[in-house]
């Protein structure tokens, strides 16, 4: 199973298109998970024309986007269990903030987001894996995606890119 992972959208209902290189780079993919800061309902239309999505809501996101989607959530994909979460709040660093929302779980992997900086570490056997911004690439180089690969072992990639048109 292939796996889109994207977060950070934080597009308005002006913006008509994904940017073309994540179009691009999400094609063929099985599942796209989004770990929050949609901001616009609208981009979920956008990303459901690549993939069917799963998804949760971030901390700027509207009371319609929450309701669709809530606040945390796992998802099973073949044999694995994801952990989706934005990982937004006090005290304590996103990635940490992410691990201790599903200490219960024990998921094999946890996407999160809002840092806007892509993370890719295992932690006590875990993937933690944030994706970064496809849109929103605040102080970092580039913007950024990640590629989930699930078969008997667990692949997981950032990619970037420079323009977002």
């Amino acid at each position: 199973m292939r796996i889109g992972v994207i977060s950070d959208t934080h597009l308005s209902a002006r913006v008509q298109k994904l940017p073309d290189t994540l179009v691009a780079g999400l094609k063929g993919v099985d599942l796209i998970l989004h770990a929050g800061d949609w901001v616009s309902e609208h981009v979920v239309d956008l990303v459901e024309q690549i993939a069917p999505c799963e998804a949760v809501a971030g901390n700027n996101d509207g009371h319609d986007i929450i309701e669709r989607f809530g606040l945390k959530k796992i998802v099973t994909a073949g044999k694995y269990r994801i952990g989706l979460i934005h990982g937004d709040g006090f005290r304590k660093t996103t990635e940490e903030r992410a691990r201790e929302a599903f200490r219960e779980e024990q998921p094999d992997i946890i996407i999160f987001g809002h840092s806007h900086v892509p993370y890719h570490q295992t932690v006590d056997g875990i993937l933690m894996f944030n994706p970064g911004s496809p849109t929103d690439k605040r102080r970092q180089p580039q913007y950024s995606y990640g590629i989930i690969e699930l078969s008997d072992r667990i692949l997981a990639q950032h990619y970037f890119y420079e323009s977002k048109a």
